[in-house]
């Protein structure tokens, strides 16, 4: 069995990593300039320059403040739908049987296929992209709720009953303490896929955010502001995932 990197060897082949990546990425626009020199906007240090002139300003941080709230309000929103159909779920066969097929069924439609309907119902502005983010987000967390629920001990369960603690006392004593990290994990992959629906959703009926900014700078021919954005949230989507990782693991070691 391979030994553990220590954190010097895993930083300097992350390292490595995104290296290659930028060799890659300066390689594909050379070999795209000689037929469209436009493409030449697209390149590594054109992007680099644009993001450090964009965040000297102040409208990409507006932008980045709205995404992050909708980022916010719909991972919530996902948290307090998810979470109780869950533990509902998790905890009697007979209701796992009658929804979790139409749960499966749902969690396969993309949400983005969800972007007209939204639209005509709730209208335009942050209503349907709350809806769309909620949406994407809630199956992980509702199916890692499910799965620490079914995984309880159910000594622990006896246990409170013996104690006579009421059904809401189960639940917030002994059910939501027992599944804090399999919420975690679900909140974990929410964000992964909030973050990606994210975009596309601001596209649509909204006049800011990084998804509309992206779309902005298409129309403006400022393809090098673009590519920025692209990076900018590619980094944003990277620090979210690591601060849910961060939690994640800090619960687990003071369990």
């Amino acid at each position: 069995m391979a030994k553990p990197l220590n954190r010097p060897a895993r930083a300097a082949l992350a390292l490595a990593g995104f290296g290659a990546a930028l060799a890659l990425w300066q390689l594909g626009v050379t070999s795209l300039e000689k037929e469209t020199p436009i493409a030449a906007s697209f390149a590594p240090l054109e992007a680099f320059r644009a993001l450090f002139q964009l965040l000297q300003g102040d409208y990409i941080w507006r932008d980045i403040g709205l995404s992050l709230r909708r980022v916010a309000y719909g991972l919530a929103a996902a948290v307090a739908i998810g979470v109780p159909l869950g533990v509902l779920v998790g905890s009697s066969r007979r209701v796992a049987a009658a929804l979790m097929p139409l749960f499966q069924l749902l969690r396969m439609v993309s949400p983005l296929s969800w972007m007209p309907l939204a639209v005509m119902t709730l209208g335009v502005g942050d209503a349907p992209v709350y809806f769309l983010l909620a949406f994407a987000a809630v199956w992980p967390i509702l199916l890692n709720t499910a799965t620490g629920v079914a995984r309880l001990d159910p000594n622990w369960l006896l246990l409170a009953r013996s104690l006579s603690a009421t059904p809401t006392e189960t639940v917030l004593r002994v059910v939501l303490p027992g599944i804090t990290a399999d919420i975690l994990t679900g909140v974990r992959l929410a964000i992964g896929i909030i973050w990606i629906v994210l975009v596309p959703a601001e596209m649509l009926g909204v006049s800011a955010g990084l998804g509309y900014f992206i779309l902005d700078a298409r129309d403006r021919l400022a393809y090098n502001e673009l590519m920025a954005a692209i990076v900018l949230i590619g980094l944003l989507g990277f620090a979210l995932d690591w601060l849910a990782r961060w939690a994640h693991a800090r619960w687990l070691h003071t369990r």
